[in-house]
């Protein structure tokens, strides 16, 4: 998805040089495996790759460090949730039934390890024809509006299925960099910034609630004509 293939180096430390494009420094368990080899996430194992993707890294000055966690409530999440100090947490889902569900569970995982959650991310949120632009939910409409309403978190992005963001992850150009002006660029920007707005929010005011209340005007994805 960002073009990157190489191993990572080991610098005189014995640590880690993460890889970088686009102005990104990125660690993945795939660039120290062989290409076709499983990964197994299971107890010890768990522990080893956690230690190895983050103290094991010279991550050096960052900004954010984004911590991409498979799907699910299991030990990989549970384990990464209680070794880090976690500034917060994004939950993601598609506006269906079955996948709130376990953006549900992914909560209440959070509330019991005391992680703040920024908010909900509604991805593949609905589809605009490139023809005609008339938007179709595909997935249902505003599922994750709604859940974040029934929490009391905030809907802080809302992702539409687009052909770019499959292509872009395929050739490993994100869309933001091959189209800067699109909608879909605008919407992973507008998701950012709210990212960024509530982990300052939490840093400013660290008496917070753990799950911070804001109501998200709705997005204009549906309505937006295409440029």
């Amino acid at each position: 998805m960002m073009n990157l293939n190489q191993k990572p180096q080991v610098n005189q430390d014995m640590k880690m040089i993460p890889v970088e494009n686009y102005g990104v420094k990125c660690m993945s368990m795939g660039l120290l495996v062989e290409k076709d080899a499983p990964l197994v996430w299971r107890g010890p194992m768990v522990m080893s790759a956690l230690a190895k993707m983050t103290r094991g890294v010279d991550w050096g000055h960052l900004d954010v460090l984004v911590v991409d966690m498979p799907p699910g409530t299991g030990d990989a999440q549970i384990t990464i949730s209680q070794n880090l100090k976690l500034s917060g947490a994004v939950i993601v889902s598609t506006p269906q039934d079955v996948a709130l569900a376990d953006a549900n569970r992914g909560i209440s995982m959070f509330d019991k390890v005391r992680v703040p959650i920024l908010g909900l991310v509604e991805n593949m949120s609905c589809f605009i024809c490139p023809h005609c632009n008339e938007a179709s939910f595909i997935f249902g409409k505003e599922g994750a509006r709604r859940m974040a309403v029934k929490k009391g978190l905030k809907l802080i992005g809302e992702i539409p299925l687009e052909m770019k963001i499959r292509e872009g992850s395929d050739e490993g150009v994100p869309v933001i960099v091959s189209s800067p002006g699109s909608v879909v660029s605008k919407a992973y920007e507008d998701l950012a910034h709210n990212v960024v707005n509530g982990l300052k929010e939490l840093r400013d005011n660290p008496e917070n609630e753990i799950q911070m209340k804001l109501n998200v005007p709705h997005s204009s994805l549906s309505s937006e004509k295409r440029p």
